[in-house]
């Protein structure tokens, strides 16, 4: 075996390790990956041909973690992994962003990329390898790639930036990002803040890149040292340069005049269509001995052409003229508007539509037993904030069957989430579920997410710390050409033909989320500042719409949303609140039709009772405080007899406590029985409170103490107790046994 392991070093000190020619040589390219007991196997493997007719990157990363890594059971009655869950998807994406545009642009044979978690002990996060992990293995192969890269994560934890932290360390940091870039740009950021500057998240992007470009140049000497660094020759494209041209000349002027008339995106695509059929109709008049065969192969050359025209007079108005797809200024954000409580049932819901891009959201407040279990490897939680965004076919206008969640629609929703998550209190006793529908979309629908679930949270009452607004930014910048464009509120063609998607979200005082892709080279940090502070201007303009239609939370529940209240109790009466097998509270959920859910978190007991109604909650509220109430001597309670005795009866005069009635404290009178005195079990009785036990804490009760006094009453004298003769001696123990 021809084993090589290179190590690269973190800005703190600690190592990375990358070792290949041990494991799994059969695929294209392996490497494993290790830091600390953290180790991930990355394999590549490529297809020899791409399949007749792809024109795109058929590109396919997957991200899993495995259960017997930290040394844990799947759940589930397989105990088996199944599909990739939600964070693995998120992963797999994070590393697919970066790695899809370094692919060349005339790739196409299909390419999979498999990164799975094999060992880990919880305490370095495993995803922010993966991209190391995955580019690294390409850069073992000789599969054609333009990188390689890298990706880390950088926190700020007390003013200082951190790359590729701990679980601990990211308890306590108010900036979270993901960075994957070459030695020379940065290609993809994902992250979450705690309201933080522009500046700040510049500075976040410096110190990600100045770690990940010793990763980068580890991975150009593996590959020159494994002799990887010539790539296998391809031909997946066969061009007609002629026909290029000719589809340049006849099709840029009337596209470029198309694109000045500000059409909306439907008239627009068919607009951009019809150009493009009349070619082919005038081409195949022009060729009437071509055979079908051939003219249906240089119908796809057309195709091909044609995006590139398109896209050329796109951009070259917007950076000639200013002129946008839709005839606004690159600064320009589209109309909106807004409403708020458009469906009565749910407890909370909006509609935001900005441009052609709407969302209608939904709030839902539950309990304590709607939290999301997340029960992942190196993650056993609940989630009591979620937010679900849905993106239908019908929403660009589609003819097709809407199948189940998609990669997309799980991280779209997933920056929504980042971007309000901290707006919700801490303190708050609701578990709070966000639905995105997406009805129209035409540009950033996942911002349009963010603002309806600011007005959908609101409508709820949830009292949200501070309204939170998003935007979508772009870029237009042709290679060794100094003039380019931001765009502010991107439509969905200037996404698909620009060089940037950057979008940003926060509050009035700084960024809660962003997330960027960038497709193009040489872009400068002087480039991204004029984006963010563009975008941030956008966000406040949205902002204030926002804020408009509805300028702070309601002040109310609406009637129909469960109440929740919630006490705290000492931590040993847990206990007794559930009772033996759940005896108790069950009981008083039967009793009240309350829901009680209890957690023990620092040191004490903290009880949640939801109902339908306050009388139920009340109801709820006063037997619980009842049993953690502490019995005091000469108070009097409203008691039930639960047993009756020869020498008395028991009285339930608290919750799970019973005291002794003895029968001399039933009445002043002489009773010899019980039955005497009319009680029965079931009986409510007024007690008071007599004594309790030092030693046995048992509690001694009368109800004679509560009736008056009968005229002339002599209470009898105690009982003299005879005194005991003294006892001999005991002789000691050999002697009772001994013989003379």
């Amino acid at each position: 075996m021809n084993v090589i392991t290179k190590t690269v070093q973190l800005p703190d000190g600690r190592e990375i390790s990358i070792e290949t020619g041990k494991l799994a040589k059969q695929a294209d390219g392996a490497v494993m990956l290790r830091m600390g007991n953290t180790m991930l196997l990355a394999t590549v493997c490529a297809a020899k041909d791409a399949v007749p007719g792809t024109d795109f990157m058929p590109l396919q990363v997957e991200y899993r973690e495995k259960y017997a890594a930290a040394g844990r059971f799947p759940g589930g009655f397989t105990k088996r992994e199944g599909k990739a869950n939600d964070d693995e998807i998120l992963t797999c994406r994070l590393v697919d962003r970066a790695l899809r545009p370094l692919f060349p642009s005339n790739y196409h044979a299909e390419v999979y990329v498999n990164v799975n978690l094999y060992s880990a002990d919880g305490v370095d996060m495993p995803d922010a390898l993966a991209g190391f992990a995955a580019s690294a293995a390409l850069s073992c192969s000789d599969i054609p790639f333009e990188g390689p890269i890298s990706e880390v994560r950088v926190i700020r934890l007390n003013g200082e930036y951190i790359v590729d932290p701990t679980f601990d360390q990211m308890k306590d940091a108010d900036m979270d990002i993901m960075v994957g870039a070459t030695e020379e740009n940065i290609m993809m950021v994902e992250g979450e803040m705690k309201e933080v500057s522009e500046q700040d998240l510049l500075q976040a992007l410096k110190v990600a890149h100045e770690a990940i470009k010793p990763m980068c140049r580890l991975q150009k000497e593996l590959s020159k040292e494994l002799g990887k660094d010539v790539k296998r020759e391809y031909c997946h494209e066969v061009n007609d340069e002629e026909l290029r041209e000719q589809v340049n000349k006849e099709c840029y002027q009337p596209a470029y005049d198309i694109t000045k008339q500000a059409l909306e995106k439907q008239a627009r695509a068919e607009a951009f269509e019809k150009i493009r059929e009349d070619f082919k109709v005038r081409y195949a008049e022009a060729h009437p001995d071509m055979e079908a065969a051939e003219l249906e192969e240089k119908n796809a050359l057309v195709d091909r052409y044609y995006h590139d025209v398109e896209r050329d007079a796109m951009r070259r108005c917007i950076l000639d003229e200013g002129i946008r797809l839709d005839g606004r200024g690159t600064t320009d954000i589209r109309p909106i508007w807004c409403e708020v409580s458009p469906l009565p049932g749910p407890h909370g819901s909006s509609i935001f539509t900005r441009g052609e891009t709407q969302s209608l959201s939904t709030v839902t407040l539950g309990t304590k037993l709607d939290e999301k279990l997340v029960d992942d490897v190196l993650d056993r939680s609940y989630m009591r904030f979620l937010l679900h965004y849905n993106f239908p076919p019908f929403s660009t206008g589609e003819a097709k069957a809407q199948r189940g969640v998609g990669r997309r629609e799980i991280g779209h929703g997933h920056l929504a989430w980042r971007a309000l998550k901290g707006q919700i209190p801490a303190d708050y006793p609701y578990t709070v579920r966000v639905v995105s529908d997406i009805l129209e979309s035409n540009g950033s629908s996942s911002m349009a997410t963010v603002c309806a679930g600011t007005l959908a949270l609101m409508d709820a009452g949830v009292p949200i710390k501070k309204p939170v607004s998003g935007i979508a930014m772009g870029l237009i910048k042709n290679p060794g050409e100094e003039k380019y464009a931001v765009l502010s509120d991107i439509l969905g063609d200037e996404d698909h033909l620009g060089d940037m998607d950057f979008k940003t979200t926060g509050t009035k005082d700084g960024l809660t989320a962003t997330q960027m892709d960038i497709k193009c080279d040489g872009l400068s940090y002087e480039i991204l500042e004029k984006a963010l502070m563009q975008a941030k201007q956008a966000r406040e303009h949205i902002l204030g719409k926002i804020l408009e239609c509805m300028p702070e939370p309601r002040p109310e529940l609406k009637p129909h949303v469960p109440r929740i209240e919630q006490i705290i109790i000492p931590k040993e009466f847990i206990g007794a609140v559930i009772g033996p097998g759940g005896k108790i509270i069950q009981g008083m959920q039967e009793d009240t039709g309350a829901t009680i859910t209890i957690d023990e978190e620092d040191g004490v007991g903290k009880v949640q009772v939801s109902g339908p109604n306050a009388e139920s909650i009340n109801a709820a509220l006063a037997k619980i405080r009842a049993i953690v109430a502490v019995p005091e001597v000469g108070e009097v309670y409203e008691g039930t007899v639960r047993s009756i005795m020869p020498y008395g009866c028991f009285v339930e005069f608290m919750p799970g406590k019973d005291g002794l009635l003895h029968i001399s404290e039933i009445d002043w009178k002489r009773l010899e029985t019980v039955e005497e005195a009319g009680i029965k079990e079931g009986d409510k009785m007024t007690v008071k409170l007599l004594e309790i036990d030092p030693k046995t804490g048992k509690f001694k009760l009368s109800r004679r103490a509560l009736l008056p006094k009968p005229e002339g009453y002599v209470e009898r004298p105690p009982r003299q107790r005879r005194e005991r003769p003294e006892r001999p001696e005991r002789p000691e123990r050999g002697e009772r046994h001994s013989h003379e």
